[in-house]
């Protein structure tokens, strides 16, 4: 009731109805400004040339909005890991309001800000879009994850940044390349990927947004983590018995919460977890949680890559 209350409420004042999805967007004002027609997941919508207070409703959002210099007003907050993406510095951060969790907006807090533009996905928010969309020109990517360099191209020509996003994709590609072609040997060296959630362990594929980066390098994946035949390749689960199935040449470890941490410490302290070949050896590295997780963008990517520079020397 909430939600919707906030929703009709917006509404009244505009004088309008809610839009359907897949229609455009009868709440851009096309005549402040300059606009653009962006086809999303959930139809065509005319949006600002040069959106000026921007929402933002998931992770990936939050890091391509702040990479390409765009400050949102506002931004959802990812689950267990309440927090902005503190790899951006705390004054990038500062004046953004918090907007609910990625799968539960704060609809009264968005429209509290009066946004010109709301980016968000398909994957997490669909089933509030009509009530977005009448509170300002609101645009979906379809996933988030796997796709994550074609959602930073897409939002960044939302933002009326498309160029200055392909140029930094770009460049970012050709770091991934040359770090790996230092290496010499970078296919021999195999990374594994482990993550602690606070009910499971997860191992990431190469379809994940760090396996992704990591292959961007050429470096090697452990056999068990390169998911051959599943039909999700992004990551898979190994409970703590199982624990030897995470090894690898080099293991980078993240907690998702405190929950996770918590999980995560008393696995490490075991015997199995010690036994591994990447433990023994002093290559078993604990790494951000929101660079190598949760920031699925450009400025994530790269501070992946900051840790393999730092962790795999050639």
């Amino acid at each position: 009731m909430r939600r919707l209350a906030a929703a009709l409420t917006t509404v009244l004042a505009l004088g309008i109805g809610l839009t359907a999805c897949g229609e455009s967007d009868p709440v851009a004002d096309t005549t402040t400004g300059a606009t653009q027609e962006i086809t999303h997941a959930m139809g065509t919508t005319k949006v600002p040339a040069e959106p000026k207070r921007v929402v933002v409703l998931d992770t990936d959002k939050i890091d391509t909005a702040l990479t390409l210099g765009v400050t949102p007003v506002g931004a959802a907050t990812a689950g267990e890991a309440r927090s902005w993406p503190t790899y951006f510095g705390e004054e990038k951060l500062a004046g953004i309001k918090e907007v609910g969790v990625l799968t539960e907006p704060d609809l009264e807090a968005i429209n509290a800000l009066k946004p010109d533009l709301i980016l968000g996905s398909k994957f997490r928010q669909e089933k509030f879009y009509d009530e977005l969309a009448a509170i300002a020109p609101t645009v979906f990517t379809e996933k988030v994850g796997v796709t994550w360099k074609e959602n930073f191209l897409f939002d960044g020509k939302a933002l009326g940044k498309e160029q200055q996003a392909k140029d930094l994709l770009a460049t970012y590609e050709t770091r991934a390349r040359k770090f790996g072609g230092e290496l010499g040997d970078a296919g021999t060296r195999e990374v594994s990927i482990v993550r602690f959630m606070p009910t499971e362990i997860r191992v990431y594929g190469p379809d994940s947004f760090s396996g992704i980066v990591i292959g961007d390098t050429g470096l090697g994946r452990p056999e068990r983590q390169q998911l051959t035949g599943k039909e999700d390749r992004r990551m898979d689960r190994v409970s703590p018995e199982r624990i030897g199935e995470v090894d690898g040449d080099v293991i980078f470890v993240t907690a998702y919460g405190e929950k996770a941490a918590a999980e995560q410490a008393k696995v490490t302290g075991g015997t199995l977890w010690k036994g591994l070949s990447a433990v023994k050896a002093g290559k078993a590295h604990v790494v951000s949680d929101e660079i190598w997780m949760t920031g699925i963008g450009i400025g994530a990517a790269n501070k992946i890559l900051d840790d393999l520079e730092k962790y795999l020397p050639a």
